[in-house]
């Protein structure tokens, strides 16, 4: 975790920003419920325990930042709560998603899916691709049995 942790921190400083107390504690969380994807909400109510003066404004402040330097992606999941995200360390882009129906669950496709995809639209349309997010909704091997 540290090693990320000071990943993280050479992220900032490149940006000119510092890793703060507040900041590092966010990050922390994120890192320790990385399997998660958690709200700003949750990610408040961990970083209270750690660090009970932080509010949850500062922990909002902190999770745009984040965002903004894509260190964290902002998710929605069609539940209408943002969901924060960290980028798999050394990825060129955002992990897809597999989203359950019925439970909820939410599992993580690490491979990029969409590299031939991104070739078409780049040649295709000159459209050059920064990023891309996939989600799939649909129903898990857990929950299919119930469907019967």
């Amino acid at each position: 975790m540290e090693h990320r942790i000071e990943r993280i921190k050479k992220q900032l400083h490149a940006q000119s920003y510092k890793l703060t107390p507040q900041r590092e504690a966010t990050v922390r969380v994120l890192l320790e419920r990385e399997e998660d994807h958690l709200s700003a909400e949750d990610i408040y109510l961990l970083v209270k325990e750690k660090a009970p003066e932080i509010g949850l404004a500062t922990v909002y402040r902190t999770l745009e930042l984040l965002s903004e330097l894509k260190i964290v992606d902002k998710i929605n999941f069609g539940d209408g709560v943002s969901r924060y995200d960290l980028r798999k360390e050394g990825a060129a882009h955002f992990h897809h998603h597999l989203v359950c129906m019925e439970c909820g669950t939410v599992e993580e496709i690490v491979e990029d899916l969409l590299e031939e995809v991104e070739l078409i639209v780049e040649e295709g349309w000159g459209f050059q691709v920064k990023d891309h997010r996939l989600t799939f909704h649909g129903i898990c091997r857990d929950c299919q049995p119930k469907q019967d």
